[in-house]
């Protein structure tokens, strides 16, 4: 069975944003496309609307968002399987429920009003924290664009431990559908014990951090397919601010995002937290445990 790719939408231009990222993810895929607006919009925006047009306001909203949504993705390719799903209820569970048969879950990061872009941000932030599946966050809006100068290439961030693969996984079989390279960065730190002043020993203990985030990063990649072009790096700094600044002329930036056992606790992790709200391009969660 296909799983396909989910877009969640409100009808604000983010969420068109976000709609174009998932059609175009799920013509390369060779999978459907589920159009999806889960909200309960009477408890921000009231009932008196709702009262003139005799029928919830909700409902209303949603028959025009979820259409109008399906037709720029069958627009923008056609040939394009598009279904189109209406569920009142909160968007954060509604989105959660739909991740558990999806390939990915696709969101924009603003909303259309002062409200509506807190809750939307709400909504970006405990899916991303909670899905089973990848969650794409596409970024920017017209005052804020996200995309910088792209340079037609996969970032990934390589963090601690072997469920960490899942995530290298995930990148390169971006960097794959799209054919462009995988840049795969490791980040490394000194200690704040470590001696930075004996000239003697300047630069020893750094050289040998970076020597781990080397070997690191090398035993990591010998699972990567052969003929996927390669580039990794070591970098110096904090994973976040390094992932961050390689976000401003990339494709799309991929961060693992350890679940605890708690489902109602989302935990992000400081990486994925800070690229969410920092990057320049849209940024991919892939979950691990």
């Amino acid at each position: 069975m296909e799983l396909p790719v989910i877009v969640g939408v409100d009808g604000s231009e983010p969420s068109l944003r976000a709609t174009d990222w998932a059609a175009d993810e799920a013509a390369l895929r060779g999978l459907p496309l589920n159009v999806v607006y889960a909200s309960l919009w009477e408890r921000y925006e009231g009932s008196a609307l709702a009262a003139d047009l005799g029928k919830p306001l909700e409902e209303v909203l949603a028959e025009d968002i979820v259409e109008g949504t399906a037709r720029r993705a069958r627009l923008r390719r056609p040939g394009l399987e598009v279904c189109t799903h209406v569920v009142p209820d909160e968007a954060e569970e509604a989105l959660v429920r739909e991740s558990r048969n999806a390939t990915l879950v696709v969101l924009g990061t603003r909303g259309r009003s002062g409200v509506a872009e807190a809750v939307l941000g709400s909504v970006s932030m405990t899916v991303a924290g909670h899905a089973d599946c990848p969650v794409v966050l596409v970024r920017g809006s017209h005052d804020n664009p996200a995309a910088g100068p792209v340079d037609g290439r996969v970032v990934v961030g390589l963090g601690e431990g072997a469920e960490e693969r899942a995530v290298l996984r995930f990148a390169a079989e971006e960097a794959r559908l799209r054919g462009v390279p995988l840049e795969v960065v490791r980040a490394w730190r000194r200690p704040a014990h470590d001696p930075v002043d004996h000239p003697l020993i300047v630069g020893g203990p750094a050289r040998a951090h970076e020597r781990r985030a080397a070997d690191a990063l090398e035993a990591a990649l010998s699972d990567l397919p052969p003929e996927l072009k390669v580039h990794p790096r070591t970098a110096e700094g904090h994973a976040r601010r390094v992932l961050a600044a390689a976000s401003r002329d990339a494709e799309l930036l991929v961060v693992g995002a350890r679940r605890r056992a708690d489902q109602y606790t989302p935990h992000l992790g400081r990486v994925a937290h800070t690229v969410l709200h920092h990057s320049r391009c849209p940024v991919a969660v892939v979950p691990h445990r």
